[in-house]
């Protein structure tokens, strides 16, 4: 997988690297190869950060979330894990939040996000892949909730890979730790595509979404967090109804429809010259 973009920004953390492209897209790329890209505090807090960065720039349009190496992600750090040992209990309370924070993070970043995972996933690592919009894997993938083994659980992901794969299969996959093939994964919903060319799926998913209105995005991806809290009742028709209301007025909304009916690409998509070029910086 080529994970060497150019961009406008970069910052190089430790354990993250950030790069931004002029079109908008941003690479969150794990970068702790030598560890499979384990979690461990840092890498949590860095991880935060970023997103927070990203959820501030009014530039972004979509978030790649990747990782250097063989592995997507072995899940915790286990030397971490042992180190917590030594904490107080209000220490380690205060760790797990900041990775149930991590997981809210990415599962409300306001902008589409893509999930692209070559190797292993292991542990917390589903939680990432489930709090993306979308997720893309190689056929040689594997997967597991591996967190019983070690005597724990996985708690912080639970509610988000549990939303992914439905309960009846949490509940399997959660109790054996049992490998999850690539396939298999695709089967459950837990990835989108599996695929021997990750690069050509992340670019066809990316022009779409860079041909979609940038706002209307951000809403679709509210409208999906409301549907699946509330039940359909008078209060989520009400809410319903008032976000396409005011899609309906604003000025996105209105240049769509009137590009639409003027036969024209509305404003917010790449023009060919700034496709050509963004595809020549790759």
């Amino acid at each position: 997988m080529n994970i060497n973009h150019t961009s406008s920004n970069q910052l190089q953390p430790q354990s993250i690297v950030l790069n931004i492209e002029k079109n908008g897209v941003a690479y969150l790329t794990l970068n702790r190869a030598e560890k499979h890209n384990a979690f461990d505090s840092n890498i949590i807090a860095e991880l935060i950060e970023q997103l927070t960065i990203l959820n501030n720039n009014p530039n972004i349009r979509a978030l790649v979330l990747q990782a250097n190496g063989k592995h997507f992600s072995a899940g915790a750090d286990l030397q971490w894990m042992r180190s917590m040992a030594d904490k107080t209990p209000e220490e380690n309370q205060e760790d797990a939040e900041r990775l149930a924070l991590l997981m809210h993070r990415l599962d409300t970043f306001p902008h589409p996000t893509l999930c692209l995972v070559q190797g292993c996933a292991f542990g917390g690592a589903l939680g990432l892949i489930c709090c993306c919009d979308m997720a893309i894997a190689s056929p040689d993938s594997q997967f597991c909730l591996s967190e019983v083994k070690l005597g724990l659980i996985p708690a912080t992901i639970g509610p988000y890979v549990t939303r992914a794969i439905g309960i009846r299969q949490a509940r399997r996959y959660m109790l054996t730790a049992e490998i999850i093939e690539s396939q298999v994964a695709l089967n459950l919903g837990l990835i989108h595509i599996s695929t021997t060319n990750i690069d050509q799926a992340r670019d066809e998913w990316l022009q779409h979404i860079l041909a979609n209105a940038p706002i209307a995005l951000s809403a679709a991806k509210s409208l999906c967090q409301a549907c699946d809290a509330e039940h359909i009742d008078e209060h989520l028709r009400q809410t319903t109804s008032e976000m396409i209301a005011t899609l309906r007025v604003s000025p996105e909304g209105q240049e769509g429809i009137s590009a639409f009916f003027e036969k024209r690409p509305p404003n917010w998509q790449p023009k060919p010259s700034q496709k050509n070029e963004d595809k020549h910086n790759e």
